[in-house]
């Protein structure tokens, strides 16, 4: 064969690995959601596309067997016609048949394989769609080629006892990513990457972490009266108060607004709180919810306030429909600065009760031990600690110093976090 016309055979033979080569990583990496945003869109290709990556056994068949069978074919005639010319050149027949190998492998490495398939990279989705059908009708070509290997590679992976079948399931680790590429890329602003991940919070904070705890709960015993009940809904102006029996936070007979309550009052209607006109049933949800959890509750009762008791029927705390919703929308923004205080860029004041969930975000803290064993920062003190916090009680983590300033009683009031240049641990 001259060398002329092993030359156009060789470039022949690399035009059709290159269209193998970036077919196959162009089809193998085509994205599932893009595909199926344009199968939604009547683009049938996409689902072409779907169905080979779900079952790409005969696909890679095909594609290794063109790819092995061309490259073979190449090397032999490109060593039987560019030979005899270095021969000639060089005057040593091994050197000519290595040098006849390497401009050959060179030429199939940069136009056959490595130039098509960083196209096909950073094409993907279009070359997908313009490769599908072709490589379809080469799998039906080949199929008995494809069904004698394919056999064997499928009876060899039950012996071995691997599995083969793609798994495509999104998590929301994978969520997490694609909204982090989407901020960086400009996609998404950063409001919505906020809405987003605080959506996904929900799933993972119970319902202790944004509640109003039992201490700061305001409540009426059921005898109390008028001249009572309206100063303290002026000195605490919530929207709803529990009534209990006998001033016993475990014996709640339901709630009252401070609206109406407050309107008939003005009306001079002479009042009791365990009137059926006012006193409305309370709905009562366990500790361990998610806030996901409670808002479907709120959802299907129709409520928009709780009370919460722990697995021994003790009320921890209270929570409305404005608590939770202030997690998915961000509105604690405000609460979260009174609660933490940047003094400066390597120290913050942290109220004792602050969610270690706004704790980590505040701070930028990437993992604390066992987060799923406390809800607050003071929980946090306590679980590392290993004892009731006091005041001075100092400890690192990270690269972080967390030093407890006051306490009252057992209850740790605020603490003084600091950035260290030179972390101990």
């Amino acid at each position: 064969m001259s060398l002329l016309s092993a030359s156009v055979f060789i470039l022949m033979l690399i035009a059709l690995s290159a269209v193998v080569s970036s077919s196959e990583l162009a089809l193998a990496s085509a994205r599932k959601i893009k595909l199926q945003i344009l199968a939604k869109d009547g683009d049938i290709r996409a689902l072409e596309v779907l169905n080979m990556q779900e079952h790409p056994g005969s696909f890679i068949t095909v594609v290794q067997v063109a790819l092995n069978a061309v490259a073979i074919l190449a090397g032999v005639i490109g060593e039987s016609a560019i030979s005899p010319y270095l021969l000639t050149m060089v005057g040593h027949e091994t050197l000519a048949s290595v040098l006849s190998f390497i401009i050959v492998t060179s030429v199939f490495v940069l136009f056959a394989d490595l130039m098509p398939k960083r196209l096909a990279m950073s094409n993907s989705e279009p070359i997908a769609l313009k490769m599908v059908r072709p490589m379809m009708t080469l799998i039906f070509v080949l199929k008995p080629i494809i069904w004698v290997f394919d056999g064997a590679a499928d009876a060899l992976f039950k012996l071995l006892g691997i599995s083969t079948i793609r798994q495509d399931d999104m998590t929301s680790e994978d969520i997490y990513a694609m909204m982090d590429a989407g901020a960086e890329a400009g996609v998404l602003k950063q409001q919505e990457h906020h809405l987003i991940e605080n959506i996904f919070e929900m799933q993972e904070r119970t319902v202790t972490s944004v509640m109003t705890t039992r201490e700061q709960i305001v409540y009426f015993d059921s005898s109390a009266s008028n001249e009572t009940v309206v100063d303290t809904m002026i000195e605490s102006p919530h929207h709803k108060f529990l009534v209990c029996l006998e001033d016993d936070l475990e014996q709640i007979m339901g709630y009252v607004e401070s609206r109406q309550y407050l309107a008939l009052v003005l009306k001079k209607k002479q009042l009791s709180l365990t009137d059926q006109i006012l006193l409305r049933p309370a709905l009562f949800i366990p500790d361990t919810l998610s806030l996901f959890e409670v808002l479907e509750t709120f959802k299907s009762t129709g409520s928009d306030f709780a009370v919460i008791v722990n697995e021994y029927a003790l009320v921890v705390g209270v929570i409305t429909l404005k608590d939770v919703m202030s997690i998915v929308m961000g509105e604690l923004v405000t609460v979260e600065e009174q609660l933490i205080v940047q003094r400066n860029d390597n120290s913050w004041l942290i109220d004792g009760m602050t969610p270690i969930e706004d704790v980590i975000r505040a701070l930028g803290i990437v993992n604390l031990p066992n987060s799923q064993n406390y809800e607050t920062i003071s929980g946090f003190m306590m679980y590392m600690l290993r004892k009731i916090p006091k005041k001075t009680d100092i400890i690192e983590h990270g690269n972080y110093r967390f030093e407890i300033l006051a306490t009252d009683h057992l209850k740790i009031i605020q603490l003084l976090v600091t950035k260290l240049e030179n972390p101990l641990s």
